[in-house]
């Protein structure tokens, strides 16, 4: 039985990343010479695919790698990082091991310390800031890559940037590092928004769509591969994500199971696209429920017309001032996203889809 060449379902393997060669070979070079990096895009854009990538092109420098996804305390970021340091392989981890006995720390076991009666609990703060310790004397001992991903989660953690500002900034040129986030809006504020402690601290790069070539050739090759002809579906797939590397991929898999060995992709379009909305449609209604009245407004406005303005705002009694409002959370959250040139959309195809489906006008 064929499994299908288009895994869209969490992060890829290193070897799985196509169509982002010219982002990969940017980010290595950055790393390599020590430039601190934001990488910056929406969810679902394939950040942590392209970082897992570029951490297996640098071969000769180890990864820790910390994720600090819906973090709320610095209990939370310090137990992540140690998470991480614990984690870590080869010559990277036995310095961590070693470091963290100097200091008295339990590499590993945070998270348990934290759990135990409150008074052998120890003070968040100060294993964070022994953490940090253990980890600039570990990676400016031997080559190391630091990455640290959903970073605009510490703007809701009062100290946390501050303490990761105050261990990293006189080190910059001893290890990489590179901080990415999926609150494109959150992510620049941090580098350059003047209080905040990573104040002009990186380069931004921005992760973009797939562009229809990269489309195009990943769908063709994956269906050659299985012995089918992909013909025009790259450029419908396209079309209809606007390059949205997991809904494009969603979309392919979905118009490969439709196809038989030896047939068209392009004559499965109308059944994988009947059968993506099936598998989207549960999902999208929560995904627009979540959202207060004016921002469902706004985005049914944008995902008809691409504007909140004009008649479908009219229709929905969609005042402009309320529309601003909500457009400016949306951009905040990541639900929207602004094209080459300037066009603001749903970030999201598939929700933008079932919007039209769901709410004709």
């Amino acid at each position: 039985m064929d499994v299908s060449p288009f895994p869209y379902q969490g992060p890829l393997e290193p070897s799985e990343v196509s169509g982002r060669d010219g982002l990969i070979t940017d980010l290595v070079t950055r790393i390599t010479r020590r430039k601190v990096t934001a990488l910056l895009g929406p969810r679902r854009y394939g950040k942590t695919s392209v970082l897992r990538r570029v951490a297996s092109e640098l071969t000769e420098i180890e990864t820790v790698w910390v994720d600090l996804y819906e973090v709320s305390s610095l209990a939370d970021v310090a137990v992540r990082f140690d998470t991480a340091l614990a984690g870590a392989r080869g010559r990277l981890a036995e310095l961590a091991r070693r470091y963290s006995l100097e200091v008295s720390l339990n590499l590993g076991g945070l998270k348990v310390s934290l759990a135990g009666p409150a008074r052998n609990r120890p003070d968040p703060a100060l294993s964070f800031a022994l953490l940090l310790e253990v980890l600039v004397r570990t990676a400016t001992s031997t080559p190391t890559l630091l990455i640290v991903d959903e970073f605009s989660s510490v703007s809701k953690v009062a100290g946390a940037a501050g303490a990761m500002r105050t261990a990293f900034q006189h080190h910059y040129r001893d290890f990489g590092l590179v901080f990415a986030g999926s609150q494109p809006s959150m992510m620049r504020s941090l580098f350059t928004h003047q209080p905040q402690p990573f104040y002009g601290q990186a380069d931004l790069v921005d992760i973009g769509p797939l562009d229809a070539a990269a489309v195009d050739d990943i769908v063709g090759r994956g269906f050659a591969g299985t012995e089918r002809r992909a013909g025009r579906l790259g450029q419908l797939i396209f079309d209809y994500s606007g390059g949205h590397p997991q809904r494009s991929m969603q979309l392919a898999d979905c118009c490969w199971e439709n196809t038989p060995p030896g047939g068209f992709g392009h004559d499965a379009w109308a059944d994988g696209l009947a059968q993506m909305r099936r598998l989207c449609a549960d999902p999208m209604e929560r995904m627009f429920s979540d959202h207060t009245a004016s921002e469902r407004q706004t985005l049914r406005a944008l995902a008809v017309s691409g504007s909140i303005f004009g008649l479908e705002a009219d229709l929905l009694d969609l005042a402009k001032s309320t529309a601003q409002g909500a457009r400016t959370t949306l951009i905040d959250s990541g639900d929207l996203v602004a094209d080459d040139a300037g066009k603001l959309r749903v970030t999201d195809p598939a929700l933008a889809d079932w919007i039209r489906e769901r709410f004709p006008l």
